[in-house]
């Protein structure tokens, strides 16, 4: 099955991706290489989510907000590339969470996103990853996510 039916399958929308925050690319390709430029969750209710992990949000509501943050990936890739089935392989996956200091499930936080790409990358979707917690983010977003993918070359 193909990246864009298992989107469907998964009942997610994509949108057009959201605009960039300033003056940069959402996405920048060199050679088989995409760069994705920081995403933040979606918002919920017409707002955007606000406050840390540790505080205003668990490690399950982080999960989720984690997961929210890659359909915003998906939706740029998607964006750039015209269809999910030019990704090769998803090669690096980055994360900053906007933290308390006591907060130590910045693993399982990411695991949103990453769980997401092995969903609808398969094998494809198995990814190098980091993360880390900051003191703030732009807007006090609880977290922002930034990856690299191969894209499949076309004929």
């Amino acid at each position: 099955m193909s990246a864009d039916q298992r989107i469907l399958e998964l009942g997610i929308a994509l949108g057009a991706g959201s605009a960039p925050a300033g003056n940069y690319a959402a996405a920048v390709q060199t050679g088989d290489l995409l760069f994705l430029s920081g995403k933040a969750p979606q918002a919920l209710d017409g707002q955007v989510p606000k406050g840390r992990l540790g505080r205003e949000y668990d490690t399950a509501q982080g999960y989720a907000l984690a997961r929210s943050a890659c359909i915003e990936l998906l939706a740029a890739i998607r964006a750039e590339l015209g269809s999910l089935d030019r990704v090769a392989r998803v090669v690096d996956l980055q994360g900053s969470l906007n933290t308390t200091p006591e907060f130590e499930d910045h693993a399982q936080v990411l695991d949103g996103a990453s769980d997401l790409l092995a969903q609808v990358f398969g094998a494809a979707g198995m990814h190098a990853r980091s993360v880390i917690g900051v003191a703030s983010l732009r807007k006090g977003l609880p977290l922002t996510l930034k990856a690299i993918v191969e894209v499949r070359r076309q004929p």
